[in-house]
């Protein structure tokens, strides 16, 4: 049986990550670690868009498709449970 997607929540959780290491390109920029307390079961991920990419309807446009790019990746390729992803989407993602 395939895992759930779950979001972080938790400011301390955001900062362990940012803190962590990073990939980027010219769209996003991905964080990535390992959080304690964490469920092996689950893929833990947030995305996130800056107020500067646009008003509430653009920037949630970019999060709707970073969500369905992830749930598409994460059946057709093997994504490591272990670790926990924060996506930051830049304002080229438009």
């Amino acid at each position: 049986m395939r895992s759930k997607l779950l979001a972080l929540s938790k400011n301390e959780d955001f900062r362990t990550l940012l803190k962590s290491k990073k990939a980027s390109n010219k769209y996003v920029t991905i964080f990535f670690g390992r959080l304690k307390n964490k469920n092996k079961n689950n893929l833990n991920i947030a995305f996130v868009t800056k107020k500067k990419i646009g008003n509430a309807v653009k920037r949630n446009k970019i999060k709707r498709r970073l969500r369905n790019i992830t749930n598409d990746a994460y059946k057709k390729i093997s994504i490591n449970l272990n670790y926990s992803y924060l996506v930051i989407a830049k304002p080229t993602m438009l």
